[in-house]
């Protein structure tokens, strides 16, 4: 019989943690929201959305990563409130300090997130928890993800 036992064995043997929002989460968002609007969180902006319901502006901190000379917005907990915004919409707002910019989105597929996935996990230490692959797992773990962690690339507009 053929050895299954994964080269990485923490890509099956513990579960992703489950995002929850709580009052804690809301707190610890605003309060590192001060920070990043204060330009002091390197790579992390404040992502506006258009609420898809209300229509009203809906802000999170979020951090983008760039790779192949592209920046990229990923959903570390999954398709939460302000993805579905996303998805609907189209469209999203990045600010920090005094910029502001304004991009169209487009999700990308599952092999042009894995790598971008790969990066950020190596740069957002605190979302580790929520991705069954490592740091050290081949992009091909990530790839296996990108259904749960969608990747929007994101494009200036003019």
């Amino acid at each position: 019989m053929a050895d299954t036992t994964p080269d990485h064995p923490d890509e099956t043997s513990r579960p992703p943690r489950r995002f929850r929002t709580s009052r804690g989460r809301r707190v610890g968002d605003a309060i590192i929201s001060v920070f990043i609007r204060a330009g002091l969180v390197p790579g992390s902006y404040l992502l506006t959305t258009r609420g898809r319901k209300t229509g009203r502006p809906r802000t999170n901190p979020v951090t983008v990563v760039e790779h192949a000379g592209k920046r990229w917005l990923v959903a570390p907990y999954g398709v939460v409130s302000w993805v579905h915004n996303v998805r609907a919409d189209g469209r999203v707002t990045l600010s920090r300090r005094f910029g502001r910019r304004s991009y169209t989105v487009r999700e990308a597929t599952a092999q042009e997130a894995g790598p971008v996935l790969k990066l950020y996990v190596a740069v957002a230490t605190p979302t580790r928890p929520y991705f069954r692959a490592t740091k050290d797992s081949p992009v091909e773990a990530f790839v296996a993800e990108a259904g749960h962690h969608p990747v929007f690339e994101l494009v200036p507009t003019s």
